[in-house]
């Protein structure tokens, strides 16, 4: 494409977001007890359930799953949907080290369709299995006028648990670190705004094979988010894992520095792993600069682990036993952010 197709030319200010945020803060905080614990920023919140430091402690994160939905709503496919708002809540809490308990979710539709309702329950049901957490209510709302005939959104709540000395927060990362990677399925459930404006959820392309993907669009679009609950909490048995960031809105650039002590960075190794086929035909469509691939999407990294140097081959061995393809892409030294090689 000859014009530059970004994540603002798509419809989504990210500076605003973060004036957002910035402007919300004081509302949010003025709301706290001595139980919460840290503030707005980490992966999900805190609330102290005592003052025993050896305590449990329980984390709670929510979220939704975007624009992605426009796809669900053209290809009339519902059953994987769930299968994303649990795993946007789930691998945000269990990067503390908290293993998710309980799930709840909001449907809000124009017309309430029973067997519509059913297939979405169904993936929340299935997001939830594969999480091991129980899914114990939620809200089904018909609104008519409101949602477009057909559409409707869904977001999720889900709370989990921790022992206090137990909890991962990226205090004790160094330098010299390394971070492992857990591979991602695709897209996962972020930069979809920008994915629509290349491949544009009312083109009957989408339904088509496409050479150049080597794939049917629609199917490598509505692929679900992966969950990684099972694989991190048998892993922190066995491994002193720092810190864990779920690379979701904000990729890289984002997503990592939240769990870097100040003065360090990430700097990453663009070639230790092969970028999915999905997100080389976005980036040439778009025409976009690879910074900013990886300021939108997940780049194929699902997951990064950080781990002390004598740990990655212990690390490594241990995910693959679990079912993964770890890739170690990325070393913590002085500095801010991240940075690439």
């Amino acid at each position: 494409m000859n014009k530059e197709i970004d994540y603002k030319a798509a419809g989504v200010d990210v500076e605003a977001g973060y004036m957002a945020v910035k402007l919300m803060k004081e509302h949010v905080e003025k709301t706290y007890d001595k139980n919460v614990l840290g503030g707005i920023g980490s992966f999900g919140g805190f609330y102290a359930l005592s003052d025993d430091p050896n305590g449990d402690v329980l984390v709670a994160g929510t979220d939704g799953v975007g624009t992605k939905l426009k796809y669900a709503f053209v290809s009339n496919k519902h059953d994987t949907i769930g299968i994303d708002v649990v795993a946007m809540c789930v691998n945000d809490i269990v990067c503390l080290g908290a293993k998710p308990l309980i799930f709840l979710d909001y449907i809000a539709i124009s017309k309430l369709l029973p067997e519509k309702i059913e297939q979405i329950v169904k993936g929340v049901s299935d997001g939830c299995v594969q999480a091991g957490c129980a899914l114990i209510g939620g809200e089904t709302a018909e609104m008519p006028g409101f949602y477009a005939e057909d559409e409707y959104d869904i977001a999720g709540f889900s709370c989990g648990i921790a022992k206090r000395n137990k909890i991962i927060n990226g205090e004790n990362i160094v330098e010299g670190d390394v971070l492992i990677g857990l591979k991602s399925s695709g897209i996962h459930s972020n930069g979809y705004s920008l994915v629509r404006q290349i491949f544009k959820p009312d083109d009957k392309a989408i339904f088509e094979y496409d050479a150049e993907l080597d794939a049917v669009p629609i199917d490598v679009l509505l692929t679900p988010t992966r969950i990684y609950v099972k694989t991190i909490l048998e892993l922190i048995k066995s491994i002193d894992v720092k810190g864990i960031a779920h690379i979701t809105g904000g990729g890289f650039i984002e997503n990592l520095p939240r769990i870097l002590p100040k003065g360090l960075k990430a700097t990453v190794n663009t070639k230790a792993y092969e970028i999915p086929k999905i997100f080389k035909v976005l980036q040439k469509r778009a025409g976009i600069t690879s910074e900013k691939m990886y300021n939108t999407f997940n780049m194929g990294i699902g997951m990064a682990i950080c781990v002390k140097p004598s740990d990655v081959e212990k690390t490594i061995e241990t995910l693959k036993v679990l079912g993964e393809d770890p890739v170690v892409f990325a070393a913590i030294e002085k500095g801010e952010g991240v940075s690439f090689i």
